[in-house]
């Protein structure tokens, strides 16, 4: 018997753990003060999601814009590059056709002249 704790023993040990637990509350409690509420995390998620949604439509608006606009570079250049091949067909045309017009003629004499 002499190794077993007396009553005012075993009174002291129940104290100093209900302080240990009184302690552990008071920390869980500090750490839930801290937490966000389910509510509000509901609403803030479902704000983060309408959000998001909105951010990517933004998105696929401004690529779709992107691509018509890169479209429409393209169909510019290819219009530009078919103007430029019309202008060399119609500057070919009004001086070498005019030219061999000129020229031809007066080979046919020359050539004609000597025979």
């Amino acid at each position: 018997m002499a190794d077993e704790p007396s009553l005012g023993e075993l009174g002291r040990l129940i104290q100093l753990m209900r302080g240990d637990i009184r302690d552990d509350m008071a920390q869980i409690n500090s750490r839930l003060d801290r937490m966000v509420s389910t509510d509000v995390y509901g609403v803030e998620k479902a704000a983060l999601e309408r959000e998001i949604a909105e951010v990517k439509r933004e998105v696929e608006s401004v690529r779709a814009q992107q691509v018509a606009d890169v479209e429409s570079v393209r169909a510019q250049r290819a219009a530009d590059a078919e103007r430029v091949t019309q202008t060399r067909r119609w500057m070919f045309a009004s001086v070498v056709i005019p030219v061999l017009g000129l020229i031809i003629p007066i080979v046919f004499f020359l050539a004609g002249g000597k025979g």
